[in-house]
């Protein structure tokens, strides 16, 4: 795990919370499952403070879990983005610096869904006014789980300048929730570790870096 950068991905949607269920009853279903109508659920973050009071537990033990791992906290972001909402995002910039925060992702694509730029300024600006590091762009949110080696290798080849997070979910089996089964976890863990694309990275003199090194440049 030598300089592999490793953040919390807390999730409050499409998951399963940390705290028993009898403590967030407010933030989940029958099931003892979180909402998965992340947009019921944001109203509900936003106008409710019984709903809010349970939200606050649930991030704290997420970060907590974290921090008993004993790994460096190297950045934070949301399953499905969710800290684009502007109460997620104020919950995790405060309770973060609890937890020695200092990076979070900004789910930007340059060519990503117009209707999510109004949230993203914000971000950007809370982020910026708050001294939380972030990277400037991402690529693969709109081939979400279908970043092959084809892809990266695309996104590699037309690279700007500043700080840019290849976006995808890397695992050795498939199914890792419903809500990608149609994904190709497996297929983006071999792009992650091909020859091939390690080359064209150094053919075009790219820096990998983690979060961290964001804020040490």
């Amino acid at each position: 795990m030598n300089g592999l950068g490793v953040g919390l991905h807390l999730v409050l949607t499409d998951g399963k919370p940390i705290l028993p269920v009898t403590e967030v009853d407010l933030l989940t279903d029958s099931r003892g499952r979180f909402l998965n109508n992340m947009v019921l659920a944001g109203v509900r973050f936003f106008l409710d403070y019984r709903v809010r009071r349970q939200l606050v537990k649930e991030i704290r033990a997420q970060f907590e879990a974290f921090g008993r791992t004993g790994l460096f906290l190297d950045h934070v972001s949301a399953h499905k983005h969710f800290h684009l909402h502007p109460t997620v995002l104020g919950l995790i910039i405060e309770i973060g610096r609890e937890f020695g925060m200092e990076a979070l992702r900004l789910p930007f694509e340059e060519h990503g869904p117009r209707a999510l730029m109004p949230w993203l300024t914000l971000m950007r600006w809370r982020l910026y006014k708050n001294g939380i590091f972030h990277n400037d762009r991402v690529v693969g949110l709109t081939a979400s789980g279908k970043m092959d080696e084809q892809r990266m290798a695309e996104a590699i080849a037309r690279l700007g300048t500043g700080v840019t997070e290849i976006y995808c979910h890397p695992a050795s089996r498939g199914h890792i929730t419903a809500a990608m089964a149609d994904y190709d976890h497996v297929e983006e863990l071999s792009a992650l570790l091909s020859p091939h694309l390690l080359a064209a990275i150094k053919k075009e003199d790219i820096e990998m870096i983690t979060f961290r090194d964001i804020g040490m440049s």
